[in-house]
């Protein structure tokens, strides 16, 4: 179960919205590409934000290019899930992949409020709106998905599921 305040954003949230790209060629660091978040688009978010926080938005979240960071500097801002409407299709695989977990709730945006607390059962695909008490179902996760979240990202789970310990090493 996940617990956190709403941090509302509208349709059409691009990747250089979340991580600007003039970032892209000074830091490979995700904790400091984590101090970058929404910095052009939306300044406030850096100053009113917290880990814990939960995103949700409109339609099309992440479009735009396909680069990674994106989904990384939320997931290392400390951003415990991200429901949308829908999700460009890259965003959507590089956050899973990445561990940050991604809900599609359709209609969403009408029904929860910025600074909402909101719990999310990840596992049922229902979101509780804590101020409402409404319920919104999500289109659930596969099982599968559900794993690679519960093990940090796909590199993480892939070292479990084939018994490598080692990082980058072949059994």
């Amino acid at each position: 179960m996940i617990k956190g305040r709403v941090y509302k954003f509208g349709d059409n949230i691009n990747t250089d919205d979340i991580y600007p790209g003039r970032y892209l060629s000074i830091t490979t660091d995700r904790e400091e590409m984590a101090k970058h978040c929404f910095e052009l688009a939306y300044p406030d978010f850096l100053k009113t934000a917290r880990p814990g926080d939960i995103i949700v938005a409109g339609k099309n979240f992440g479009c735009g290019s396909s680069r990674e960071q994106a989904a990384t500097c939320l997931k290392y801002f400390g951003i415990s899930v991200v429901i949308a409407e829908s999700f460009a299709r890259i965003f959507y695989r590089n956050a899973i992949n990445l561990g940050l977990p991604i809900l599609i709730a359709p209609g969403i945006t009408k029904r929860v409020e910025h600074g909402d607390m909101l719990e999310v059962d990840l596992e049922k695909g229902i979101v509780k709106n804590l101020r409402t008490n409404d319920e919104i179902k999500t289109i659930p996760l596969p099982s599968f998905i559900l794993e690679i979240l519960s093990e940090g990202g796909l590199v993480p789970y892939l070292r479990k599921k084939l018994g490598s310990g080692e990082k980058g090493g072949n059994k």
